[in-house]
């Protein structure tokens, strides 16, 4: 397999583990692995991805370069503590492990050559429908092998057996049968705890759309000291998370940094919401066709603004507006001391004492900025032990968590590391 056929995998069979879109009052929570049996030489490519979606939006992330299982979604950091999130590298890592080991021996049960890279990868998850209550009801629960491109073995939750579409997977598919707890813990996982997790996840998003807060996006220019340009400024103000996403565009291309985007970052407002700005120094004479494109997921906020191409006034007609302005002031100001100066004098007022002005605040303003600033939420302390090494004895101890654990933690002899997959 040639990496160019890798690419295409990677992008294709990934997401062509026949998820679909989520419907109305359907929702989902899938957890998908992907790992390659040796490093491939792509960038943003790694030997081993783990991601967690509700809904098909990614809401936890880890790949092998990382090492760690972080949040991708605003309310995942609020809701979920530290130890859930260190309890899951944890197992990822040990999946990651698990992946390692079965890649070897599907290599050498399949007379394949080592030098080839393959990929294998493993889905699970479940669906259900929301009832009148606000509750999810069970409709449908998967948890299937991917190996190369191709099916390997899947769980039938109806008949609660596994089902072997090629020869390859037979083997592993008589040891899976054989392990009646295996098969108890895979249904069980998918028809009711995966629930559980989904319902807990959907009710974590829906009180944060409950409280977010879209933004208001402008799009405009200022002088700049080079008279033949203007700085082109998009900004996203009052917003609620504090995620969002913005780009500057050029006739539909995203304006890099290589093209002299720079950025304030994300800032807070007084008001306890959040503001960015993103900038760019442009030709006045340019005739491109330049957009704001925000996206602030929170508050399904999705938009793109157009500039109305309106230039800022020259610095001489300011300076015509702005320098009779000023030096009618400072006549003002000239005339006011002299007169100070005359009852001084005479006696009639003190002399005023002097008042210092700090010359580092010229307005008299402070902005105290922070840009790393989280909004706030409960924890739920929740142990999200994943039922790893389940067999026998650790069957009653089980611990709560959204993942199900993988096939070398589920505990079957047959399946541990030692063993074929």
């Amino acid at each position: 397999m040639d990496r160019p056929q890798t690419w295409i995998f990677l992008f294709l069979p990934v997401l062509g583990l026949k998820l679909e879109p989520a419907v109305s009052e359907i929702h989902s929570l899938t957890y998908i692995y992907t790992a390659f049996s040796k490093p491939v030489d792509l960038p943003g490519i790694h030997d081993f991805t783990a991601m967690g979606l509700l809904d098909d939006r990614m809401i936890d992330y880890y790949d092998s370069d990382i090492q760690k299982k972080v949040p991708k979604e605003d309310w995942m950091k609020t809701r979920m503590d530290e130890d859930y999130w260190k309890k899951g590298t944890q197992s990822r890592q040990s999946k990651h492990q698990w992946f390692k080991v079965n890649m070897e021996i599907l290599i050498k049960r399949m007379r394949q050559n080592e030098s080839d890279v393959h990929i294998l990868q493993w889905m699970h998850g479940c669906k259900g429908k929301e009832q009148p209550d606000g509750s999810l009801r069970f409709v449908q629960g998967k948890d299937m092998y991917n190996y190369d491109g191709q099916d390997f073995l899947s769980f039938d939750d109806a008949d609660a057996v596994w089902v072997a579409p090629v020869d390859a997977a037979v083997e592993t598919k008589r040891k899976w049968d054989e392990v009646r707890v295996l098969k108890e813990y895979t249904k069980g996982y998918l028809e009711n705890e995966c629930i559980e997790w989904l319902t807990k996840f959907v009710t974590y998003e829906k009180e944060q759309l409950r409280t977010a807060k879209p933004p208001k996006v402008h799009l405009f220019t200022k002088n700049s000291r080079i008279q033949t340009n203007v700085i082109l400024t998009c900004l996203a103000t009052g917003f609620y998370p504090k995620d969002i996403e913005l780009y500057i565009k050029q006739d539909g291309r995203t304006v890099t940094r290589q093209d002299g985007v720079e950025t304030f970052g994300v800032r807070p407002n007084e008001d306890d919401t959040y503001q960015r700005r993103d900038y760019v120094e442009i030709l006045k004479s340019d005739k491109s066709k330049y957009t704001c494109h925000v996206i602030h997921r929170a508050s399904n906020v999705d938009i793109e603004a157009e500039w109305d191409r309106r230039l800022p006034d020259s610095p001489k007609e300011n300076g015509s507006i702005i320098g009779p302005a000023v030096g009618g002031v400072l006549g003002v100001l000239a005339l006011l001391a002299v007169v100070l100066g005359v009852l001084c004098k005479k006696g009639i007022i003190d002399d005023p004492e002097p008042v210092e002005v700090p010359l580092d605040d010229p307005n008299g303003e402070k902005d105290h900025l922070n840009p790393d600033t989280d909004a706030s939420g409960e924890k739920d302390h929740l142990n999200p032990d994943e039922k790893d090494h389940l067999n026998s004895d650790t069957a009653d101890n089980k611990t709560p968590s959204p993942e199900s654990a993988s096939l070398l933690d589920r505990g079957s002899p047959d399946s541990a590391a030692a063993q074929e997959a």
